[in-house]
């Protein structure tokens, strides 16, 4: 399996993906906003995008959908529940359905609910897992909850999924947020000295050649996967003074989001 992140430069630090079958070149395009850059890469490669998939049906990850079905006829994929939000969709996805591209590349879908109610994950059939999360996950932090999510949702999908995933799982997000949610996590946990280390290593990263993490490192540095640590729990309770004595993970995860809406 080929992995093609681009680097859109936008506002918004979007990631689009090529996901490609070696043997074929047929191409999943991600999320394509950029679809200038998508389609010229794949030009530039000799690939052919067959597909888009869409991890949930917010503009800036659907706004390139026409112009490269335009360029390619790709068929366009994404959650069934979003079927009435996303024009032209050709087919709805559930938990566990397999999305083939080309002849050796298959890649699973799961039902990743909290950004939106309407949000996938797809996780790659390969000896190093690669996991394609859309805003569900970022590195060093998790999606807002604002346009149609919910974070107990959130909560259950870090929770019952992705923290169960092999730490050797590749995160590839749909935005570049690093930066801002390494900051968020030193502020919830400063003396966290992987975090700490890890900031300095991606200051002045360019984007072209991002750090790609793991679920290993994400356990490391992401204050959501590090409810039980006693700094963020303490630190929490400085700014919810009703905070229980010992807080089970969800009011913890749903208190950490909460403060991230405004931090």
């Amino acid at each position: 399996m080929i992995v093609e992140q681009i680097w859109t430069g936008n506002a918004y630090r979007n990631f689009n993906y090529l996901v490609v079958c070696p043997e074929t070149g047929e191409a999943m395009a991600i999320d394509p906003l950029d679809h200038e850059k998508c389609l010229a890469k794949a030009r530039e490669m000799g690939w052919t995008i067959t597909q888009i998939l869409n991890t949930h049906e917010h503009g800036d990850h659907i706004g390139g959908n026409a112009d490269v079905v335009a360029a390619t006829g790709a068929r366009i994929i994404a959650h069934k529940n979003a079927k009435d939000k996303i024009p032209d969709m050709a087919q709805g996805l559930s938990a566990g359905d397999v999305i083939k591209v080309g002849t050796s590349v298959e890649l699973e879908a799961l039902d990743t609910p909290g950004h939106t109610m309407s949000h996938v994950c797809l996780l790659s059939r390969t000896d190093q897992p690669a996991l394609f999360c859309g805003d569900t996950l970022f590195n060093a932090g998790a999606g807002n909850c604002h346009n149609g999510g919910h974070p107990n949702e959130l909560y259950d999908t870090f929770s019952s999924q992705l923290g169960k995933l092999s730490n050797n799982t590749r995160i590839y997000p749909g935005h570049d947020y690093i930066a801002g949610n390494l900051g968020f996590t030193l502020d919830r946990e400063p003396d966290n000295a992987r975090a700490q280390a890890l900031l300095k290593d991606i200051e002045g990263q360019d984007e072209n050649n991002a750090l790609v993490s793991t679920i290993g490192l994400e356990k490391e540095i992401n204050t959501f996967f590090r409810l039980q640590n006693p700094t963020v729990i303490a630190r929490l309770r400085e700014e919810f003074s009703d905070l229980p004595e010992h807080p089970d993970e969800k009011t913890v995860f749903v208190k950490l989001r909460e403060l991230r809406n405004s931090w």
